[in-house]
């Protein structure tokens, strides 16, 4: 059996994408207006390529190895289990864990040689255990909390904290980093209330002995917005995969990776007043055909699409109707030659027009890192 939902990935338009913005780092850390205020190393930045989240939906054992051969400096995901899975994939580069792991299982982190981040005493206390009974030094990079309230030192408390942190015998704090809040905010102060933060507590490590550490602190909007958040490391992971956070704008010549299609099962006639779906929630205001299209909310199609989001059939947009149910939705194609076996492309291009992640993010009210993450595990992805 092959199901008739997949998405389809072009890991070349990830790589392209990774080149693209390194060009930019380039092109614009030359230029003197532009240098940052976060002190770097000479050159342009490297690229910690964010694979997180299954590479974003994108499938990370395949889209892993494919930023590795583009030359991403260090790769970085949310827990242990997501590192060993870019291991297992073959990925050599460095692979910085981002999540909290004073109550995770931390052998993960030795056998598979991660780059842990140390967030909290307990995770600092837990690792310095293990690699004290491994005997061996540690290359970590430290978290410093610049307003984001989950994870990290607080900037304003380091020197209560760090002392235990920076005296350890076998933690090597190789990089320092923050979050931010509100980069892709361009109304918005707070970015660079952050970054004043961020330098203020690198002054204070420098003060309690830590000398000249990497530094990154920009995602994929603050890359965009600011070349002073850039440091030695920038954080990409949207745009890796094609798409601009909103509501920036960017002319970098970036290919959307993903593309999510169907097909047509069963087309219909409708009378007038007669509804489809759960609840009825749409009704018929007169003769209508629809189809039916085996893609559901456990494939990650969110329910808030019908009455708002349209597909692409025979190059048209036809809206989303009734409430998309489990497995299947279904779609208004009235005046349409449609027959089953017919593409529906509910993500990406179908002759002229196109839909995007961001635009169906747009139309329900989310985000676009949320519509390409939830992606469901039984679509098949298919690497192009």
């Amino acid at each position: 059996m092959i199901r008739q939902t997949v998405a389809t990935v072009s890991l070349d338009a990830i790589q392209d994408n990774l080149r693209a913005i390194r060009a930019m780092l380039i092109r614009d850390r030359t230029a003197t207006e532009r240098r940052p205020a976060v002190e770097a190393t000479p050159g342009p930045p490297g690229v910690i390529a964010v694979v997180k989240a299954n590479a974003y939906g994108h499938g990370a054992a395949a889209v892993g190895p494919a930023l590795e051969a583009a030359g991403a400096s260090m790769l970085a995901c949310a827990d242990i289990e997501e590192g060993v899975v870019l291991r297992q994939a073959g990925v050599s580069i460095p692979i910085l864990v981002f999540g909290a792991l004073s109550v995770s299982d931390l052998d993960g982190i030795f056998e598979f040689t991660l780059t842990p981040t140390v967030s909290t005493p307990a995770a600092a206390r837990a690792l310095e255990r293990i690699a004290r009974r491994r005997e061996l030094r540690l290359r970590c990079h430290l978290k410093i909390d610049t307003g984001m309230n989950r994870l990290g030192f607080r900037h304003d408390n380091l020197r209560r904290t760090l002392p235990e942190v920076l005296g350890s015998a076998h933690l090597e704090v190789e990089a320092v980093y923050t979050h931010l809040a509100t980069a892709d905010l361009p109304e918005s102060p707070f970015l660079d209330e952050q970054r004043h933060r961020f330098e203020v507590a690198l002054a204070a490590l420098g003060a309690m002995g830590l000398r000249q550490p990497r530094r990154h602190l920009a995602n994929s909007a603050a890359l965009l917005r600011d070349a002073r958040t850039w440091g030695d490391w920038v954080r990409p992971g949207l745009l890796l995969y094609g798409i601009v956070p909103p509501p920036l704008a960017a002319d970098l010549g970036l290919r959307p990776a993903l593309s999510l299609t169907s097909r047509i099962v069963a087309v219909k006639g409708m009378r007038t007043g007669e509804g489809v779906g759960y609840g009825l929630v749409w009704r018929a205001n007169g003769p209508r055909t629809i189809a039916t299209v085996p893609a559901g909310y456990a494939d990650g199609v969110d329910t808030r699409m019908s009455g708002r989001a349209s597909v692409l059939v025979r190059g048209q947009r036809v809206p989303v109707i009734g409430a998309i149910s489990m497995d299947m939705m279904t779609i208004d194609v009235t005046g349409l030659d449609v027959s089953p076996g017919d593409e529906v492309v509910i993500i990406g291009r179908q002759g002229n027009a196109e839909i995007t992640a961001r635009e169906v993010a747009a139309e329900i009210g989310t985000i676009p890192w949320e519509v390409v993450c939830r992606l469901g595990a039984r679509i098949e992805r298919r690497y192009a």
